[in-house]
């Protein structure tokens, strides 16, 4: 352990390993390196943003989309789907709800759904920054042309979510039908980043296929990357995939990896996913004490919550959305952190 333990060390001096020191400090792990790790990532977040925790105002535009990612419960060929889509006074109304409750960005999160033109969504947007002018937003639309992103940017977008799932293009081949490219997603997150946008990246922990030498790429990639935000989670299966008897990752993992994240790179917005939350009891908190710093309540209207099925088993909140917000705060306040009215703006790394 003491080797692997200096490892860490060395991710917290420097900032950055080779993939073999990453997948040694994966493969070695134990309670007692991750106990160090978590310690490390909480003393960088601390310095870095204090104990605040930023909240994000989550709204599911649509679940149609347009591709079979072998993963997702919202696939194009999942004919048990029962199908939604926004419209822009729905949205308005989420976003509304979100700014009462003190959410200061909003998340418009769907498939692909080309029902979602440029044309729409910038409208959408350019309303959005009318009425709320000190809100950030995030889109979280997946992979379009850089004409696209670039009319999304003019139109007001501050950030977008796009994560690459996994940083192996023979395991990309794994997860994805052959129409979809790892070349291609990386393309798209470099678009974003030349466009000016916050780029938000992020993988799947424990998807079929993945061994730790996946995921030291998948670190290395964050590391090269640098992007102001990056959203893991475990992978949970869907009923309606080819997935669907695989094993579910683990929690443990999932939160070791981000206390790595953190301490690479200690100036990451990094959430505690749903998906982490739905696993494991106390898995928002855990994920908060691992080093995240962003949770994203979900605020879509309750009739469509469930519909966005991309996993089965998927917490979305039984309460009105006032509730589902208090009741988060006491949680977060009882592990020593603070919800915080903030656009929570990613800072510059130290």
């Amino acid at each position: 352990m003491s080797s692997t333990r200096y490892l860490v060390d060395k991710l917290a001096e420097e900032r950055r390993l080779s993939v073999e020191q990453y997948e040694q400090i994966i493969l070695n792990r134990s309670p007692e390196l991750a106990a160090h790790a978590r310690e490390l990532a909480c003393a960088q977040r601390k310095a870095a943003y204090g104990t605040s925790v930023f909240i994000r105002g989550l709204i599911e535009v649509s679940n149609y989309c347009k591709n079979d990612c072998y993963y997702c419960g919202i696939r194009k060929s999942n004919a048990s789907c029962s199908r939604y889509r926004l419209s822009a006074d729905d949205i308005f109304d989420c976003a509304q709800t979100a700014y009462d409750l003190g959410c200061r960005t909003f998340v418009l999160q769907g498939g692909e759904d080309p029902w979602f033109t440029d044309q729409r969504v910038a409208e959408i947007i350019g309303q959005l920054k009318h009425r709320y002018p000190d809100c950030a937003i995030t889109l979280s639309l997946g992979e379009r042309s850089f004409e696209s992103y670039h009319a999304l940017r003019q139109a007001g977008a501050d950030r977008y979510l796009l994560r690459h799932e996994t940083a192996s293009a023979r395991h990309y081949q794994m997860l994805h039908p052959a129409d979809l490219a790892l070349q291609n997603r990386l393309r798209c997150l470099s678009d974003l980043r030349d466009l000016g946008f916050a780029v938000g990246s992020g993988f799947m922990v424990g998807t079929p296929g993945q061994t730790a030498y996946e995921l030291a790429c998948d670190l290395k990639l964050i590391e090269e990357l640098q992007p102001a935000m990056c959203g893991i989670g475990p992978f949970v299966p869907h009923h309606a995939t080819p997935f669907a008897n695989e094993p579910q990752g683990s929690a443990e993992l999932t939160c070791f990896l981000l206390s790595l994240l953190r301490i690479m790179r200690p100036s990451l917005l990094l959430p505690s996913t749903t998906a982490l939350n739905s696993i494991q009891t106390a898995g928002m908190e855990q994920g908060i004490l691992a080093g995240a710093n962003v949770i994203m309540p979900n605020l879509s209207p309750f009739s469509c919550r469930s519909k966005y099925e991309i996993y089965d088993n998927k917490v979305f909140g039984i309460e009105d959305a006032a509730a589902q917000l208090e009741s988060l705060r006491k949680r977060i306040r009882a592990i020593g952190y603070e919800i915080v009215t903030d656009r929570g703006d990613p800072q510059a790394p130290a």
